[in-house]
């Protein structure tokens, strides 16, 4: 034990005494763990962030829709070749499957300009078209006013539901019920404005929305080809029934024959969380191979560190040996120098973690989480890297001659 003190006191020691060449050394190690402790921050906040998200839309609702969803490159091309989803496809659906409750279809543009008389936003609003049961399958909630009715979506009237974020741009301190909005010239009235729901993954507001009836929405941006259907179970108990029912009822629909796949995509929030879940996990792996790489580089700033201190100190080795110490206690000490050298250096890279997790708290607006696995990983890592890179220094200060270590200066 006593043993184990003296050569903390000693690495420590060493380290206090050569600050600025010990953290160049470290730099390679500092980059690593800071890398590893942010992204899997960035990763558990967006996981948590995501599966909030989706429990948004209830536990018995899916999407399908004619394209596909996900990460990577996609043959749009293929997919463009499949046949269309339309509303009559949600009229048989209404009509035919008796799990589903409510059926909405949507289409959306991105990159809008909505103004009034005298104020308009960015290029950056999603205007969306909706049929009336889009309020019950989406997951958003009116704070004032109210959304279009039936009568209205099939009579295609002029109204508008907005999101918070168009509201505070176009209407600051003002009432915006009542008030008339231009969309490509054409005016619409605000009827409603949604609930804030914040951002999605912390990057795409999901208040920077209009909402439309479809068919108002069509004489804006034309005949919509393909529309997405959101579909809502009877019950969470029905969800998979509902599926199974909308899939065959499509396939024949879309005459599909019985060994080919389906020609549509149908996503349930579990698909969408293991979607981002594959996402994740490569960019788990990349991240460690970053922090490995590093670590490769930090070890062997550490190995040439630490023989540069064994034959500084050759003469103190030579008179430490010559006084009785044993091969094992100097082989102890110098292999607790390098870990704790490689250790200091993972704590300085789970502190510069944290703060850019932090940082990107503030920057994304979402909360990021450090799990506790990462950090003893990390430190885990490092403190292996001290041990493997040092034991070879440490070996050859435990061989040297005492008398041959004395006679150097």
């Amino acid at each position: 034990m006593l043993a184990a003190v003296d050569n903390l006191r000693l690495a420590l020691g060493t380290f206090l005494g050569n600050p600025l060449r010990s953290l160049l050394t470290l730099l390679g190690i500092v980059i690593g763990v800071t890398t590893v402790i942010t992204m899997m921050a960035l990763i558990e906040g967006l996981r948590l962030k995501v599966n909030n998200d989706l429990s948004q839309l209830g536990a018995n609702t899916f999407q399908v829709s004619k394209w596909p969803s996900g990460f990577g490159r996609v043959n749009w091309q293929k997919f463009a070749k499949r046949k269309d989803l339309t509303l009559d496809d949600l009229r048989a659906i209404q009509e035919s499957c008796p799990s589903v409750g409510v059926v909405s279809a949507a289409d959306t543009e991105g990159a809008q300009k909505i103004s009034t008389a005298s104020m308009e936003t960015r290029p950056s609003v999603r205007v969306t078209g909706a049929t009336s049961e889009y309020i019950d399958t989406s997951g958003i909630n009116i704070a004032a006013g109210r959304f279009f009715g039936q009568v209205e979506a099939v009579d295609g009237r002029q109204v508008a539901v907005l999101g918070l974020d168009v509201v505070e741009t176009l209407f600051p301190g003002m009432e915006p019920l009542g008030q008339e909005i231009r969309i490509k010239g054409r005016p619409f009235t605000v009827v409603g404005v949604l609930q804030r729901r914040g951002s999605f993954l912390g990057m795409v507001s999901m208040d920077n929305v209009v909402i439309l009836p479809l068919r108002a929405y069509e004489t804006v941006y034309g005949d919509v080809r393909s529309v997405g259907l959101a579909v809502q179970a009877q019950s969470p108990e029905l969800l998979q029934k509902a599926q199974d029912e909308v899939s065959n009822l499509l396939r024949r629909r879309r005459d599909v024959p019985p060994l080919e796949p389906n020609d549509f995509e149908l996503r349930t929030n579990e698909s969408m969380t293991e979607t981002f879940n594959n996402l994740s996990k490569v960019i788990t792996v990349a991240s460690f191979g970053v922090c490995l790489l590093s670590l490769v580089v930090g070890g062997i700033g550490i190995l040439n560190i630490m023989l540069v201190s064994v034959t500084e100190r050759t003469k103190e080795i030579g008179i430490r040996k010559a006084l009785g110490a044993r091969k094992s206690r100097i082989l102890g000490q110098f292999a607790t120098e390098a870990v704790m050298l490689s250790l200091f250096g993972g704590a300085i890279g789970v502190g510069l973690g944290f703060g850019l997790a932090f940082l990107a708290r503030w920057m994304l607006g979402f909360n990021t989480v450090v799990p506790g696995w990462a950090v003893a990983l990390s430190l885990g890592m490092s403190s292996g890297v001290g041990l493997v890179f040092g034991i070879y220094p440490a070996a050859r200060a435990a061989r040297l001659d005492p008398v041959e270590a004395m006679r150097s200066e």
